[in-house]
């Protein structure tokens, strides 16, 4: 298994990475604490030049096996090289639920919110607990949210419905002080919580100085056509704000390189975000064209399931509650865990 990285030439910061030979776009691997050493070479992608760097699959597996969750209060720790060819092995199957923020206070005010942080409404709130219920007899280990709060209340009240009642807890890691005053220091209590990880890397995308103004009066303003361009174009920004492709650049970055190992070892992860930084995680999965991403529409509070198996990813549509029987019937794996739900509520 290879693991391609390719930082473009030129002004752009974007790039294109594979893992297991999936083509996701991103920016360099600056942040990284294991480098990967390269051979350069060129390539034409479009219309611009890039070099992809190729790294051998011991130095992709270390990178996996650093990823690995073990424990809340210590969420990356190391497997062994032995761990890591067993679990690839395996060919472990992992679910990946994506699900956009309820509605939020600005939303139902009609007014760009992009990366102002905006809290839930009533309705909001209620969407976060019906997408609750939409996933709770799907397996989750691990939660990634933006750093936004209607992001990261969507996700906490969603798991307040899920049947394996573990308590979703926010990581703190931003300092040392942080990371001693959070510590849990019951090994069972740990069992029973799931890790919630925020980045800003997941954020919605930046709308500049279109942040806070009502969205029919910027229309009237500058006209519908230039206001639609901003919205839906992939590579316009509007003023001093962020194209789809800029937020596509951190938050498919962000996935592959903290989001998709886990998937590899066998975690469950979900993703409570908003509508571009899922839209460009949807782009990555789905390996749709930068045409076909712009008219992509992703409903709040509307779970969307992914099964990631033998380097794949095979979206299964929305869970829907009670109904959700034909999702289940996709993998043996989510029947059997969702069988071990019933027997444990009787």
């Amino acid at each position: 298994m290879a693991a391609v990285c390719s930082p473009s030439l030129g002004t752009s910061s974007s790039s294109r990475c594979y893992v297991s030979s999936r083509p996701c776009i991103c920016p360099d691997l600056r942040r990284s604490s294991v480098r990967l050493s390269s051979e350069v070479f060129k390539v034409e992608i479009g219309r611009s030049e890039r070099s992809l760097c190729q790294s051998s699959r011991k130095k992709l597996s270390a990178v996996i096996a650093l990823a690995s969750q073990t424990s809340v209060s210590d969420p990356i720790s190391t497997l062994s090289r032995n761990d890591f060819s067993d679990s690839l092995k395996k060919s472990n199957e992992a679910a990946l639920i994506l699900i956009r923020h309820g509605e939020s206070l600005w939303n139902e005010k009609n007014l760009f919110t992009g990366c102002v942080d905006v809290p839930l409404t009533k309705k909001g709130v209620e969407e976060a607990i019906q997408a609750g219920k939409r996933i709770s007899n799907i397996p989750v280990d691990m939660i990634y949210a933006s750093s936004l709060i209607r992001a990261q209340m969507t996700a906490m009240l969603a798991m307040t419905q899920h049947r394996q009642q573990k308590v979703p807890i926010i990581l703190h890691d931003e300092n040392e002080r942080a990371r001693t005053w959070g510590h849990i220091f019951s090994e069972e209590t740990k069992k029973q919580s799931i890790p919630v990880i925020t980045a800003w890397q997941l954020n919605e995308r930046m709308y500049g100085e279109l942040q806070g103004l009502n969205k029919h009066e910027t229309a009237e303003r500058y006209g519908k056509e230039q206001v639609h361009e901003w919205r839906r174009s992939y590579d316009i920004p509007p003023p001093n704000g962020e194209s789809l492709e800029m937020c596509a650049q951190r938050a498919v970055t962000y996935f592959c390189d903290e989001i998709e190992p886990q998937l590899f070892i066998g975690k469950n992860v979900m993703i409570a975000a908003h509508g571009n930084s899922l839209r460009s995680i949807i782009m990555y999965l789905d390996k749709l064209t930068s045409q076909e991403v712009i008219s992509l529409e992703l409903s709040t509070g509307i779970p969307l399931l992914y099964i990631f198996k033998e380097g794949r990813f095979v979206r299964r549509g929305s869970p829907v509650g009670p109904t959700e029987a034909g999702v289940y019937a996709y993998t043996r794996r989510l029947a059997q865990y969702r069988q071990k739900l019933d027997e444990m509520s009787h």
